[in-house]
Formats: C-alpha cells, structure tokens, sequence
C-alpha cells in the first residue's frame, strides 16, 4: 500500500525531508527555528525566486506516458533558480522550500523531490549552496516554490541593461533542447519508441543543465550584460536589448547550426528545430554581451551583434530580417498565454 502525504503528520514528513536536504557552508542556522540564518560575507545578497504549478508547468501524466517523478520536479526546482542567480554572476548559497501538496500525494514522490534537490545542487557544481528550510501547506494541486539567495563575491552583478553598441552576443549552454522534450511529451512516442536524440531532449526538459561555472566566468571576462534564457531566445534577447537601449542582431547561420543539433529530433516530431532554438524556454543557458575585442570564456559561442537603437527597428533581428512578432512578444514562454 502506497503511503501519502495525509497519513503522516507535519513534523513525521518533514523529518522524512530534511535529511536527504544537502547543508552548504553559507548556512549558519539551518532548519528547526522559526528563521534560517545565512552568512553574507560580500555585504550583498542577491536573491531569486520561481514557482512550478502542477499541470501549469509540468504534468504528473503526460500524454506519451511519461510519469514526472518528486525527484524531476526537485532538480527542475533547483536549476531553474540556480540560473537565475549564475545570470546575475553570482554563486548560489542558500535555498528555501515551499511545497503545497495534496494529501493524496504519495510520500515517497515527496522524498523523490528531496532528492532531486540535492542531486541538481551537487551535479550542477553548486556545491556551496544549501537548503536552509521552507514550509509545507495542503492544496488542491502541487506547488513548489523555492526562492534562493547567492554571493556576488566581491564583483559587481551583471545587469540586463549593460549591452552596449558594438559588443558580441554570446550564449552558453543548450537551446531548444528542453522544448524539443517537451514536445516529445506531448506527443505519442513512448519510451519504447525513442532515439537517443529523444531521450537527450526529454531529459534536459525534465532536468536542465544551466552551465553555473560561466556565469562567473563571464563576469571575469568583462561581460556587459547578461540574464537566464528561460522564456526563449527571441523572447529574452528583447528583454535584454529593451532593458539596454538597444537592438540586437542574430547571425542566422550560427543559430541553425544550433538548430541541427536537434535535427534528428526534429524529422522525428515532425516540427522544425529551429523554432525550437529560436522560442523554446528552460534550458536556462545564458544571453550574455561582450565588448567587442573580448575573449570569450569557455563554453559561450558568438550569436550576433549589439546595434544601435532607433530608426523604427524592431528589438531584435536575424541577418537584418525583422521579426514583427518579436515586437509584439508573441513568441516564447509566457506563463498567462497557456
């Protein structure tokens, strides 16, 4: 018989949770008071948070047959704000958990999420960052939320609005992979169907890989802007140019040799990659700009250029082609729009 959540009280399932929870050296007073203590040696603390909505942002079912496990949604959980704190050129330090679950949830996916906590905070290289507490409540539905803390570590954060005219775009880690799995689990090939390239994209969509060692990297290197690609590229590119003042320019053929890393994922949906590269959200890898005579750290590639804004042109544009819908924000991840 399946144990849940309702068959147990608070303090029997938190006492299942918070040991598999890794404890980072930031944290100075972890869980059991009322408040968890955390160091800040830097005098800042830059801070995130991000929130997973069953059947919003992930389905327990999805119509391949795909079953989303407790320890999915934890590594989700971590590396969607792990990101978010690498796009500031920050190190995580600390995080706190909330979960809203329905009684009927069987204790073992909770422990799962426990797990996928840890293992995303280890696996990713964040090694310093904790799970200082959180909360627990019943809901209808499944809600996690985890906000997140993070050391700038003496150097100044890597803003949006930094990209100047003449610099490089650049960006780090995957694109459209973590669309093209999620495509892959709305579809109706199942796991006895799928190809290697499937299995690659359903797995960085159920667990991404943000690259944490580039964004301090960057940093370093002298970038002038950066921010988490999570809502796609054309998606964040105008967010980043709008935050900046100015236009950006995307080199076609750099982004469809992207796109033919998913080539083989492509045929087999019967959808084209490059949409996927172009508007896909969560694989949170980083847009970033650099001055234009910069070398760029390991791992970022050259995607365009930063232009001058003016003259009616739209934010962002590939090979000098405008793309109206850009404009008008209609591509991409948008959480009302779903």
């Amino acid at each position: 018989m399946t144990l849940t959540v309702d068959q147990l009280s608070e303090s029997e399932l938190l006492a299942r949770i918070f040991p598999r929870l890794p404890a980072g050296t930031s944290t100075l007073l972890g869980p059991g008071d009322d408040a968890a203590i955390i160091s800040a040696p830097d005098g800042r603390t830059v801070i995130s948070i991000d929130t997973q909505v069953q059947d919003k942002d992930f389905r327990l079912a999805w119509p391949n047959g795909y079953a989303t496990t407790g320890f999915d949604v934890g590594w989700k959980a971590a590396a969607q704000n792990l990101s978010d704190i690498n796009a500031m050129g920050a190190v995580a330090t600390a995080m706190v958990v909330s979960l809203t679950l329905p009684g009927t949830t069987p204790v073992g996916w909770v422990e799962g999420l426990a797990d996928g906590l840890g293992a995303a905070i280890a696996a990713l290289g964040a090694e310093s960052c904790s799970v200082a507490g959180g909360d627990l409540s019943g809901g209808s539905e499944i809600v996690v939320t985890v906000a997140v803390t993070g050391s700038l570590e003496g150097r100044e954060p890597l803003l949006r609005s930094g990209a100047q005219p003449g610099d490089i775009i650049a960006v780090c880690g995957n694109l459209g992979f973590s669309a093209a799995g999620w495509a892959l689990q709305e579809s109706s090939i199942g796991a006895g169907s799928q190809t290697t390239a499937l299995q690659k994209a359903a797995r960085l969509f159920n667990r991404p890989e943000p690259p944490l060692e580039a964004g301090p990297a960057a940093a370093a290197a002298g970038a002038t802007a950066m921010m988490d690609i999570s809502d796609g590229l054309l998606r964040d590119a105008a967010r980043l140019a709008a935050a900046s003042g100015t236009r950006l320019d995307l080199n076609g053929v750099v982004l469809g040799r992207e796109a033919e890393k998913l080539s083989e994922c492509g045929r087999l949906l019967g959808l084209d990659p490059l949409q996927w590269v172009l508007t896909g959200g969560e694989d949170h890898g980083l847009l970033s700009t650099f001055p234009a005579n910069a070398v760029l750290p390991c791992g970022f590639i050259g995607i365009g250029s930063v232009l001058s804004a003016g003259g009616g042109r739209p934010a962002v544009s590939i090979d000098g082609r405008n793309f109206k819908s850009v404009v008008d924000g209609a591509v991409g991840w948008d959480h009302f729009a779903v």
